[in-house]
């Protein structure tokens, strides 16, 4: 199968065999791809390779043949600045996030959009936990795994806004006292599900629910990113 000028971003590469890129590839129309440059790596296929850059928006020419499609050509229509600092920590965090958690050739155009999405907030200079919060949670929602952020597990009653609860991944929100550990805010929960930033103290919560949520659907796994950045943070040094 021919594909012709697919909208595209590289999530991943990796050598492949000598002179070859074996990448991964997040397509509009297709989902996330297996795409093999060949002789990207070579002096002749230098410029090539430079167009194939993560965090760019690519139109790609592939012939897709059972699991892998081999590039055939690449445009870049708009040259985005390039992510840097934290925000291209984030942006390896949200690459790596789709590369686990689907499938090849599993068409999600919602994904597709959340992701161009979460790499303009973070190019703008948006607050870092709260696009990241917010593309985990358009991420599960366009896998068919959202959450359920607005109405008690149990009773289906709204969540109160002062109310504590207990996230079940495979439930929802059960009400607790509030000393419970790992309860979270009604109101915080209520933020994530009506796209308003809470406070510093509800974004640390939901990175705790949302770190909960992903180790499930990885099967208990992690994420190499969670490492990375935590040590990146652990590296700076404390104000005085």
């Amino acid at each position: 199968m021919h594909l012709d000028q697919q909208p595209a971003y590289v999530l991943h590469a990796r050598p492949y065999r000598e002179t070859s890129l074996l990448l991964e590839c997040l397509t509009r129309d297709h989902g996330r791809l297996g795409v093999v440059a060949r002789g990207v790596r070579s002096e002749r296929g230098r410029l090539q390779r430079a167009q194939l850059e993560p965090f760019q928006p690519l139109a790609l020419d592939l012939l897709l043949r059972g699991e892998l499609a081999t590039l055939r050509g690449v445009d870049a229509p708009v040259a985005l600045p390039r992510l840097q600092g934290d925000a291209a920590l984030a942006g390896l965090y949200v690459n790596e996030l789709v590369v686990r958690l689907t499938g090849r050739q599993d068409p999600h155009p919602e994904l597709f959009q959340a992701y161009a999405l979460a790499l303009a907030r973070l190019g703008a200079g948006e607050p870092l936990a709260w696009t990241l919060r917010r593309f985990e949670r358009d991420l599960l929602e366009a896998l068919g795994y959202a959450l359920q952020l607005e109405h008690e597990a149990d009773s289906g009653a709204p969540l109160a806004p002062e109310g504590c609860y207990r996230y079940d991944v495979e439930q929802g929100a059960r009400p607790v006292a509030a000393m419970v550990p790992g309860a979270l805010r009604g109101q915080d929960l209520l933020a994530l599900a009506r796209d308003r930033m809470p406070g510093a103290a509800g974004l640390a919560a939901l990175r705790g629910l949302m770190r909960t949520v992903i180790r499930f659907h990885l099967g208990g796994g992690e994420l190499r990113a969670w490492r990375v950045l935590s040590g990146a943070l652990a590296a700076r040094p404390r104000p005085d």
